[in-house]
């Protein structure tokens, strides 16, 4: 038997309800994200403290928990927001160049730009050097965020593969060799504090196109 006129009402109006829960949750979430940001790179911490935290964003410990069950699942969300910046940053400097092995040059120059710039890298320092913690943590979640980054290089790598002659390492496990490597780099120099030399990147650079199509 179908709902009642009453039961539609009654319906429609959780619905709504909900609906508008869901998106003031989300911009609160939002406004936590981008105050922990911003809070990090002020301050240059690579972990901020709870209590950091809530002054910063004004919330109470009960407010906070509403959002997240823990601290670790905030900077969680806050290294996926920073994948997913790096992302459409990629994306821009990819989208200038037609040729696949100028698209992984650019894929590669971007990841390891970071270090370069002293602003951006202390933003990033802190989720680099949590990646590995979190992803003992969460490792689902971990995976669908890194599989946005392989997915821009996977593709260029894939054409720049059929250029050339039949490949015994298909598309996929080159771009996750690249990014290890790549990543790797950023790493060392976002530990130390350093910045890479004159020619160090294009060094990588040949090396991981001479890899993916050897």
């Amino acid at each position: 038997m179908p709902p009642s006129t009453i039961e539609h009402l009654a319906n429609r109006a959780v619905e709504r309800t909900v609906a508008g829960r869901r998106a003031e949750y989300g911009q609160e979430m939002r406004r936590i994200v981008d105050t922990t940001f911003s809070l990090i790179e002020r301050t240059g911490s690579l972990e901020p403290s709870m209590r950091e935290i809530l002054a910063e964003t004004g919330l109470s410990t009960q407010a906070f928990y509403r959002y997240f069950a823990s601290k670790d699942e905030l900077m969680l969300a806050l290294l996926d927001e920073g994948r997913r910046r790096l992302v459409e940053t990629l994306h821009r400097r990819m989208a200038r160049s037609s040729d696949p092995s100028g698209q992984i040059r650019a894929w590669i120059e971007g990841v390891v730009a970071q270090a370069g710039n002293t602003a951006v890298a202390a933003r990033t320092r802190p989720w680099v050097l949590s990646e590995q913690r979190l992803t003992e943590l969460f490792p689902r979640e971990q995976h669908t965020s890194v599989e946005l980054l392989l997915g821009l290089l996977a593709e260029p790598i894939a054409r720049l593969q059929g250029t050339r002659r039949r490949q015994e390492l298909d598309a996929t496990s080159a771009a996750s060799m690249v990014y290890q490597l790549t990543f790797a780099i950023l790493r060392s120099h976002l530990v130390a504090g350093t910045k890479p030399e004159a020619g160090a990147t294009d060094a990588l650079v040949v090396f991981c196109l001479r890899g993916v199509t050897a």
